[in-house]
């Protein structure tokens, strides 16, 4: 495969990722306008805080868009592996900022309880609870489109946008009990439902955050991939053994290392044919390989 057709493909990834994003911002800036006008009319302190969880997951959006344009530049005399990890740092931000949105979130919550005062409590609107149920559904629409889209495409921060909008969703079912909890009479329900969805959204916020730092840090590739690599060295022609198998994550892609032992009397042409029939191989049919370097030693006979 040459260069030109591999850039290409990467063009075509960029382009995708691209119009999942610009669509996401765009459900997302309606619910977000239709929520913060629901709070304020509605008088829901909860439907106002959901609002502006929704206005941070459009925000973040956009540092997802410039994180898969800069991963998806060519190689250039600065960067000559690529640009891949950018993508990964991207999906790091929008992590930070979801256990930034989930402390707070909770942080209000706590507040509002020890400041509550039943008495001068006013109870929410029917229109923040038909806001909240509208988020739910809208939400997690969102959530499965950007994740089959980020699952196609392998894009770390495409999946970090994802679970951003499910969590999201996360925050409006805590909306809708607690207002709905507040209008039946409980208005601590109001807040305790927001205490309790914070946990989930820091805990998503935590594993996106881990994901993005062993792929930063180059982590190896999971243990079936590495079998898959290891059952096409072992199938050339000729081959003895494997001396070393190295993987590593480059952001979304992965980089092979592999030191193959080879008959110490085989020409040096014939080698070299079957080492590229194996580099072709894994490059080819191991998804997510960007570059394999295949080594030869000689198999010392006992």
């Amino acid at each position: 495969m040459s260069v030109r057709s591999a850039q290409d493909k990467i063009d075509i990834r960029r382009k995708d990722a691209m119009k999942v994003a610009r669509r996401s911002i765009a459900v997302n800036v309606m619910l977000a306008a239709f929520k913060l006008f629901a709070g304020i009319v509605a008088n829901s302190a909860a439907m106002i805080s959901d609002a502006i969880h929704s206005i941070s997951d459009f925000s973040t959006t956009f540092v997802v868009m410039i994180g898969i344009k800069m991963g998806s530049k060519e190689s250039d005399e600065d960067h000559q592996y690529g640009h891949e990890r950018l993508e990964s740092i991207a999906a790091l931000v929008v992590a930070f900022v979801l256990c930034a949105v989930g402390l707070w979130i909770g942080y209000t919550g706590v507040i509002s309880i020890i400041n509550m005062d039943e008495h001068n409590f006013v109870v929410p609107g029917m229109l923040a609870l038909v806001a909240a149920a509208i988020s739910i559904v809208v939400k997690e629409g969102i959530f499965w489109y950007v994740r089959g889209a980020a699952k196609r495409l392998n894009s770390d921060a495409l999946m970090a946008d994802a679970w951003h909008s499910r969590s999201d969703g996360l925050s409006s079912i805590g909306s809708l009990i607690g207002i709905a909890g507040a209008r039946a009479g409980f208005p601590v329900m109001d807040y305790l439902a927001s205490i309790v969805i914070c946990a989930f959204i820091i805990k998503v916020g935590i594993d996106i955050g881990k994901s993005a730092i062993d792929k930063i840090s180059d982590k190896s590739c999971d243990k079936d991939t590495v079998e898959e690599i290891r059952r096409l060295v072992l199938t050339g022609n000729g081959v003895m053994g494997i001396e070393r198998l190295n993987t590593r994550m480059f952001g979304n892609k992965i980089y092979v290392d592999v030191d193959i032992y080879f008959d110490g009397n085989s020409s040096l042409f014939e080698t070299h044919a079957v080492m590229q029939h194996i580099h072709d191989e894994i490059e080819s049919k191991v998804e997510g390989v960007k570059h394999c370097m295949v080594h030869a030693s000689p198999y010392q006979h006992k």
